[in-house]
């Protein structure tokens, strides 16, 4: 399936998942899609490990953590965070190191201060590798971040351009 691009989400310098100066970080990309999902691009790299050759259980549950989180971006915009209040995570098959990775969140329910959503982490041959839901606190950048982050932190991603993405 093809989903059409409307827009790329914020990154930061630190972030564990999206920091680009972070050396043990993801610096995974976000997308956001015409039917309001939250699509990431990341490359596990072999610092992540956990058994030889996969990604530890824990990173899965970060990323999709986090892309389930930003999902809440693409209703409410780039100062919209999700704060995690609860999150579930199935794993189903390993997850390769080295290799382009994707992964989709989505809200699935908006009642105010709290949002419900959903997310999978996908092989490179589309398979759910691990799947998660969670619940979040909807929360304004400028109530959880300083100045200083928003004016040196939080800035436009440096993602590859794309019109759509392939799922």
């Amino acid at each position: 399936m093809t989903f059409k691009v409307t827009g790329k989400q914020h990154i930061s310098k630190n972030c564990l998942v999206c920091g680009i100066h972070n050396d043990f970080g993801l610096k995974t990309k976000f997308y956001e899609t015409e039917n309001k999902e939250v699509i990431a691009f990341f490359t596990p790299h072999d610092k992540l490990q956990s058994y030889p050759g996969v990604l530890h259980g824990g990173i899965s549950a970060t990323i999709l953590d986090e892309t389930i989180g930003r999902a809440i971006m693409t209703i409410y915009g780039q100062d919209s965070f999700g704060i995690t209040v609860e999150l579930n995570v199935k794993y189903k098959k390993p997850v390769p190191l080295g290799v382009e990775l994707k992964v989709i969140g989505r809200i699935t329910s908006d009642k105010g201060r709290i949002f419900e959503g959903t997310g999978e982490l996908l092989l490179p041959n589309g398979e759910v590798a691990v799947s998660a839901t969670g619940k979040y606190m909807k929360r304004d950048i400028h109530q959880i971040a300083q100045k200083d982050f928003l004016s040196d932190e939080w800035f436009p991603s440096d993602g590859k351009e794309r019109s759509e993405i392939e799922l």
